[in-house]
């Protein structure tokens, strides 16, 4: 004989908000909800767009492990669709001893320059490429974790959420930061950088039935004051490599290779060193240089897309790491960034263990 039952409108607020139904409205003092593993809510975690400052992902990621919160879900855009692709594939650990160790001459090895123009100044196949040796030509539905990925239609402007066939080509949609990299063709659109429409893709995580919600934004203190530091760095661009004095460290060229292919190798390299060299600069007395605009011009752009969408649909709980003083193209400061991300969690730790309390969701101890 059924005593009574629980219906409840939603697994995270259960023990909030139910409806309670008995047979002859018997009287009860009061009820033990248990949860099992399988019930417990479905944690959704949105990785914000950022470039190089993507890497504190890898931290964030790390942090709340620690503490017992693994996301069932993942959404990314640019950089966060990198870091959110080796997480939802089980990797993550070797991909942070990579990034701790890049190195800036590394960094220039792989941004490869499009050849007759292309729609940016690299191509990205570098990236791609070494993403596909270490782990794999992965189909979303390979990964251990449910993973959505953030691109924007060039020519419409709408956004598109990609969670269907290569992961890799995905990825390398989401991180086509107009002017630096080239569009990607998917399925006959050229696609673009989602954070253009979708920074922090929270929408994301709830479409792919996120019961509660993290965001992570590396955007939020770019604006204003903590700008025009940003700008008057401009130590991270390496001298250009001398063919003559290369070391195995500088050269990624197998002994007995023809000569001209070496030179024109190193002049490659040593013309994109030139031209990120040329990205840096800063404001001048005859006005602001490529750069600065381009970067200044995404981070605005970004920042009021963020917060606009944010507001009319909040996270359940948001990370901000502190990563003003991080370039866009500063990839080889990825120790840095990890460590922001790692704090950011150790920071909020009484705010994110009080969000787990509140849905009910015990810590994974795997």
């Amino acid at each position: 004989m059924l005593d009574f039952a629980v219906v409840c409108t939603s697994r995270v607020r259960c023990a909030r908000r139910a409806t309670w139904l008995w047979p002859g409205r018997r009287e009860f003092a009061k009820l033990i909800l248990m949860r099992t593993p399988a019930d417990r809510p479905r944690i959704g975690i949105a990785l914000g767009s950022g470039s190089a400052r993507g890497w504190a992902h890898i931290g964030v990621l790390r942090g709340l492990g620690e503490l017992g919160l693994k996301p069932d879900l993942i959404a990314g855009t640019s950089c966060g669709a990198i870091v959110g692709a080796v997480y939802a594939c089980g990797h993550l650990r070797i991909f942070e001893r990579w990034v701790r160790r890049l190195t800036r001459r590394e960094v220039i090895s792989l941004l490869d320059l499009a050849v007759g123009g292309g729609g940016g100044f690299f191509e990205g196949k570098r990236l791609i490429d070494l993403f596909v040796e270490s782990f794999g030509n992965l189909h979303f539905d390979q990964l251990r974790r449910p993973l959505g990925v953030v691109a924007t239609d060039l020519y419409s402007g709408r956004e598109h959420w990609l969670r269907e066939g290569s992961v890799v080509e995905a990825v390398r949609a989401s991180m086509a930061l107009p002017g630096l990299f080239t569009p990607s063709s998917r399925n006959g659109k050229w696609l673009v950088d989602g954070g253009l429409v979708n920074p922090v893709p929270v929408s994301l995580c709830h479409a792919m039935g996120a019961d509660a919600i993290i965001a992570v934004n590396l955007n939020g203190d770019l604006i204003g004051r903590h700008l025009q530091p940003i700008l008057k760095q401009a130590s991270s661009v390496p001298d250009p490599v001398d063919p003559a004095t290369a070391t195995e460290d500088d050269e990624s060229i197998e002994p007995g290779e023809p000569g001209l292919f070496n030179r024109v190798s190193a002049q490659l390299r040593d013309r994109t060193a030139v031209l990120l060299g040329q990205f840096r600069a800063g404001s001048s007395a005859s006005g602001p240089g490529l750069f600065e605009v381009m970067t200044t011009a995404i981070n605005i752009m970004q920042d009021r897309i963020t917060r606009s969408r944010m507001a009319g649909d909040p996270p359940d709980l948001l990370l901000s790491p502190r990563l003003a003083r991080i370039g866009l193209l500063e990839y080889a400061r990825g120790a840095e960034a990890i460590e922001e991300g790692y704090k950011v969690v150790r920071r909020m730790q009484p705010v994110i263990l009080d969000f787990m309390a509140s849905i009910g969701y015990e810590p994974d101890g795997s």
